[in-house]
């Protein structure tokens, strides 16, 4: 079955819960597209990295200021690329992505 969606004049619209709603609004946007179907690479890149740590980060139930302590980085430095306006460097993804995992093994032993 798929998605819900409603009509109105003639448009379609997909309904979806409030709270993925907010979060898909928080995320970085897509680049755009030039007419010959190309965006920027980086730009793209950013985006799919702030997505996927967002994601990430809120599978884990961490907060950008809960993610940075466990990481050793700094809270802004989370929130620049959540928000698609900063590169990070591999290191401080590792970092990102060793501290996500460590949660969500936490979470799952705290669980059972």
């Amino acid at each position: 079955m798929g998605p819900a969606t409603i009509t109105r004049k003639g448009r379609r619209y997909v309904l979806v819960p409030i709270e993925d709603y907010e979060r898909m609004a928080k995320m970085a946007p897509w680049p755009p597209v030039a007419p010959d179907g190309t965006s920027d690479a980086i730009e793209f890149a950013r985006a799919s990295i702030a997505r996927t740590l967002l994601r990430d980060r809120s599978a884990a139930g961490l907060s950008q200021q809960a993610l940075a302590e466990l990481a050793g980085v700094r809270q802004e430095t989370i929130s620049r690329i959540e928000s698609g306006r900063h590169t990070a460097s591999v290191r401080v993804i590792d970092k990102l992505n060793k501290a996500i995992h460590a949660a969500l093994r936490r979470r799952r032993r705290q669980s059972k």
